[in-house]
């Protein structure tokens, strides 16, 4: 007996301007800047188009693109080593990020 999926699998969550904003909220694990640890939790959690909205707010509420994490990289320079994150690093330079 072959048993039928009774609902879709959801590939993509939806993220408007509210959700975006989302991610500028909440506090730092100790030991982290808090301003690095939001860029770095929306990188991970989002599409580049995503970020990019994201970004633009991050700079509207005066947080720092070069904060930087507890080893002293700044979120443009510890993602330049991953291979597939030139989108994302071509929006942080953009927006001012070193």
């Amino acid at each position: 007996m072959s048993l039928k999926k009774d609902k879709q699998k959801v590939l993509g969550e939806v993220f408007d301007d509210e959700r975006i904003a989302g991610f500028l909220v909440g506090d730092a694990p100790e030991g982290f800047n808090r301003d690095f640890y939001l860029l770095e939790r929306a990188y991970r959690g989002m599409k580049a188009e995503n970020f990019e909205t994201f970004v633009r707010m991050f700079k509207q509420q005066g947080l720092d693109l070069n904060s930087q994490s507890p080893e002293g990289q700044t979120l443009l320079a510890r993602i330049e080593e991953h291979t597939q994150s030139k989108e994302y690093a071509d929006i942080l330079r953009q927006a001012g990020a070193q």
